[in-house]
């Protein structure tokens, strides 16, 4: 079991895994290099550079690093946790790894799609958290809108519960094995349509498919999925936490554009810093 668990491996995760391992605790970084960063062919105004970088070489030079300090690395995707003494982080490949203290940092993401209904039916049959969730939609028929690894993580957490789970994929290809109990519906969506609540999903055709519950599991987990699936307060898209940049979950931690604020990266990297000493500083008041 680490110390520490670092879920992301950009600018936020990697300097919080600095601080962490400098400081003799075992730390372990999860996460998949890549995200708007990696695309970034030119950055120009972050410090120490004299000629432009490459997202990805900073990401690449951060990995390097961070292992050099110490810090573990697992190349793989984060799609839940869950606490019992201590953190569990469950990904992709069906592994999970367990800490005292997490740092979610994989960045912002929208997770809104953007099909009429979404944001009309929040709080009203449209979810975000399976595992939050679940319990309001038993012996109900349910949807899943997505189409990988973090679709078929809710997807499974709903199947033991509820009456029946459809996958929509909204026109894409799906990218995970969904088991055959789950129908596959690939039509593109043209809205979600209900009253007081959710009733249903309208395809593209004119078809309909009847749906208690729509639970958004697009692309991958990203540090708001987590931290919802956990209790801790968001606002929004963004993670609320305090100066030290931990949330209203004690040793849940959060840092960089997931948190809100100024999208840049050398606030991720302060946020890193700050997640990583406050960490540190509470390890050390924990040890008997």
């Amino acid at each position: 079991m680490a110390d520490v668990i670092v879920v992301g491996c950009g600018p936020a995760g990697i300097s919080a895994a600095l601080y962490t391992a400098r400081a003799g605790l075992g730390t372990l970084i999860v996460g998949k290099p890549g995200g708007a960063l990696a695309k970034t062919e030119k950055i120009e105004n972050y410090y120490g550079f004299a000629e432009p970088v490459s997202g990805r070489t900073l990401i690449e030079n951060g990995l390097a690093q961070a292992k050099r300090v110490g810090a573990g690395f697992v190349e793989d995707e984060a799609v839940g946790l869950s606490w019992d003494e201590v953190f569990s982080v469950s990904t992709a490949s069906a592994a999970v790894y367990r800490a005292p203290y997490v740092v979610l940092a994989t960045g912002a993401q929208c997770r809104t799609p953007p099909i009429k209904g979404v944001s009309e039916f929040e709080g009203r049959g449209v979810s975000y958290c399976a595992v939050c969730d679940a319990f309001f939609y038993r012996k109900k028929n349910v949807a899943v809108l997505g189409a990988g690894s973090y679709a078929l993580h809710e997807a499974e957490t709903l199947l033991p519960v509820v009456a029946s789970v459809t996958i929509l994929t909204d026109g894409a290809e799906p990218a995970a094995e969904f088991p055959p109990e789950m129908k596959i519906e690939k039509r593109k969506i043209r809205e979600l349509f209900g009253g007081k609540a959710l009733e249903g999903v309208r395809f593209e055709d004119g078809t309909a498919l009847k749906a208690d519950g729509v639970f958004i599991a697009i692309g991958v987990a990203g540090s708001v999925d987590l931290a919802r699936k956990i209790g801790a307060e968001t606002n929004g898209s963004s993670i609320t936490v305090g100066a030290d940049r931990q949330t209203n979950v004690p040793g849940l931690y959060a840092a960089g554009d997931c948190t809100g604020g100024l999208l840049q990266i050398s606030k991720s990297v302060c946020d890193g810093a700050v997640a990583g000493t406050s960490i540190v500083k509470a390890f050390h008041r924990r040890k008997p």
